[in-house]
């Protein structure tokens, strides 16, 4: 099987998902009472936070390099 590599910025996002659907279960069961409005800022933050390490972590870009042999526009 050929390995994979991690998606950090997926699995941080689904975490937070996961984490936030928790939270709504817990507080529509009765057990946990907060105010709803916290999960905005949460949510815009974690998401940043996921948009960073996919950046941070995807491969980089291979650079073009020029022809030697001389091109068209040389």
């Amino acid at each position: 099987m050929a390995r994979r590599r991690t998606d950090w910025g997926s699995l941080i996002a689904g975490l937070l998902f996961l984490g936030l659907a928790v939270a709504f279960a817990v507080r529509g069961a009765g057990g946990w009472e907060f105010d709803a409005l916290w999960v905005l800022p949460v949510l815009a933050a974690g998401l940043g936070t996921a948009g960073v390490a996919r950046a941070l972590t995807r491969p980089g870009r291979k650079q073009v390099r020029p022809d030697p042999r001389g091109g068209p526009g040389e």
